[in-house]
């Protein structure tokens, strides 16, 4: 396990144009995982390895769902709400939580839509496709709000394809460089003593 400052963590990700922040703590949210998810997900890689669950199969694989189309594992059987959102245009999504910008193209999994639909996930699909009858085959829903941005921070980090950067309106660029600048000052304070706000992933 490693611990990773936010900025650090969000750095490693990449940059997108409109960038979505990770507020979730991974630790808490691998906990989570283990304890809401896994009798139907299953973490596993290319490679057939399984990094998280048991092995479930109700759900579909979520090795690197952030940051994918949904409904695009091949094999899997989806609702036709789920393949509908995934060809959706994010410009045109109603509830405001796709991730948009120069480097996405088309509707993926990023933070604030996937935590919206853990909490609700038939809920999210009607208003998200204006279709009352719209339904997911994810019956589950996570009660509370963070325990969603905690599983969210989790899925992100087996989620390579991902891009993540600074909240929409701050710096880019130069600007960028001088905050991971600013990133490696605290971190050498942290050694001093200074506390500094960390991310603990896999």
């Amino acid at each position: 396990m490693k611990t990773l400052t936010l900025t650090a963590f969000t750095a490693l990700l990449g940059s997108a144009a409109m960038a979505q922040d990770i507020t979730g703590d991974a630790a808490e949210g691998e906990a989570q995982f283990a304890r809401q998810c896994v009798s139907c997900h299953v973490i596993a890689n290319d490679a057939g390895e399984v990094l998280a669950g048991r092995n479930g199969k109700i759900g579909p694989n979520l090795h690197g769902v952030i940051g994918r189309t949904p409904g695009a594992v091949e094999d899997f059987r989806y609702s036709d709400a789920i393949i509908a959102y995934g060809e959706m245009d994010p410009a045109e999504d109603p509830t405001g939580t796709a991730p948009m910008g120069d480097d996405i193209e088309g509707m993926v999994w990023g933070v604030d839509n996937t935590v919206a639909y853990l909490q609700d996930p038939t809920g999210f699909l009607r208003e998200a496709l204006d279709d009352p009858r719209a339904r997911s085959k994810m019956a589950y829903k996570v009660r509370d709000e963070q325990t969603a941005h905690d599983i969210t921070a989790y899925l992100v980090s087996f989620s390579p394809d991902f891009e993540a950067g600074d909240e929409p309106g701050e710096g880019t660029g130069d600007e960028a460089e001088d905050d991971a600048a600013t990133e490696t000052e605290t971190e050498t304070e942290a050694d001093t003593g200074t506390e500094t706000e960390t991310e603990t992933a896999n």
